[in-house]
């Protein structure tokens, strides 16, 4: 169910939280928000919005963000706000990707845990400085993989860790889009301008965009490592700079089999997050378009439809639902679930300690794993679909 502060180690008090980006016209600025509400575990009290200083105190205003804690850049709210009494316990940085890296070391340079969008940074050694640098400073570092916190993924997982599925065969994820099919870039469209601007978005589109959320869907579910991959990145739109279709052959270690397909220029497909597993006693699927229902169909026997909150669900799913059966959840509560574990882990380290073993949220190892899936993908795209082990 959902959390409840007062249960919580390190106190009741909401959780004061700073955000850098998400300003006017962004998009995944207010779904955060959203989310970092839903459980009422965490209060924004300061932001930088927008790399324009202007831009980014009118974006505070309009969100009730006093004017003393309306920063002009993110450097300037690092330092101010560590030096509160008051000041942010954590910051959610929500700019686009070439940001992550310099945002983030900042933050947790001044102290302060870190709620980080993916990808986790545009290269592997900035991601590697990240790592480093989160054991170095003993602070939350969280990335939001929005996916991996709805209650049937988490289902999933745990039918997997427990077996039902037998020895893990085949593991096959999409992510299916339409929304690139035109150049939109080439007009005013904000969200299609960074997105294929590699000074911004980094080597990788699609790849980088959405790809990165199906293959951190198959890890996460599965508990599988990727040994290597063959990839082919293919750029359909004249005059686009990135990739906006991504089909990737996948070897994971243990001997895994698997496939990865990602498309923003799909036509027809909106939202289509697809996962299956199989393996030498059962399979598994689900959709994120209807994410309340989860499939099983052990071998030998009829398909069975498990559903959140229904018979069947596990501790594993309730823990993180919300609502009773029936009624839906999905975006915005999956990305309130990574909030909501993310708040367990800062509470806990804010009374000395570590968060129960069930709190759940990918980490700053995960986020280096996409960027190195991100990095052998293009790789291998630009050997002419080599295979390229992972490192």
């Amino acid at each position: 169910m959902p959390i409840n502060a007062s249960n919580e180690p390190g106190g009741h008090a909401r959780i004061r939280l700073g955000m850098v980006g998400g300003g006017q016209g962004a998009f995944i600025g207010a779904v955060h928000r959203i989310a970092a509400r839903i459980d009422d575990q965490f209060e924004l009290v300061a932001g930088a919005l927008a790399s324009d200083p202007v831009r980014a105190k009118a974006s505070a205003k309009e969100l009730g963000i006093a004017d003393d804690r309306a920063y002009g850049s993110f450097e300037e709210m690092a330092t101010a706000e560590a030096a509160r009494a008051d000041g942010i316990e954590a910051v959610s940085i929500v700019t686009p990707n070439h940001m992550h890296s310099p945002v983030a070391k900042t933050f947790l340079e001044a102290g302060i845990h870190v709620i980080c969008d993916k990808p986790l940074t545009t290269t592997v050694a900035e991601a590697e400085e990240l790592v480093a640098l989160v054991k170095k400073s003993g602070k939350v570092f969280v990335v939001t993989h929005n996916y991996t916190g709805y209650p049937m993924v988490r289902q999933a997982r745990a039918m997997v860790a427990n077996g039902d599925l037998g020895e893990i065969r085949l593991v096959h994820a999409e992510y299916l889009q339409d929304w690139l099919t035109e150049r939109l870039e080439a007009s005013s469209h904000k969200q299609a301008a960074w997105r294929t601007d590699p000074a911004r978005s980094g080597a990788g589109g699609c790849i980088g965009d959405i790809g990165t959320h199906a293959y951190n869907l198959a890890c996460f579910v599965t508990g599988l490592e990727l040994d290597e991959l063959f990839a082919q990145l293919s750029t359909f739109v004249e005059g686009r700079r990135l990739d906006d279709d991504v089909q990737i052959l996948l070897k994971w270690k243990g001997g895994a089999k698997g496939m990865l397909w990602a498309s923003q220029v799909a036509v027809g497909n909106e939202n289509g997050l697809t996962l299956r597993v199989y393996g030498s006693k059962g399979g598994l699927e689900w959709a994120q378009e209807n994410p309340n229902h989860l499939w099983f169909t052990p071998y030998g026997r009829p398909k069975q439809l498990l559903t959140r909150g229904g018979a069947g669900a596990l501790g594993e799913a309730g823990r993180v639902t919300r609502v009773p059966s029936g009624h839906p959840e999905g975006y915005l509560e999956g990305f309130a679930t990574i909030y909501a574990e993310a708040a367990r882990a800062i509470r806990a380290a804010r009374a000395g300690g570590r968060p129960d073993p069930e709190v759940t949220f990918p980490t700053v190892e995960d986020g280096l794993a996409g960027v190195k899936f991100i990095d052998a993908a293009v790789k291998s795209s630009a050997r002419k679909g080599a295979w390229v082990r992972m490192t």
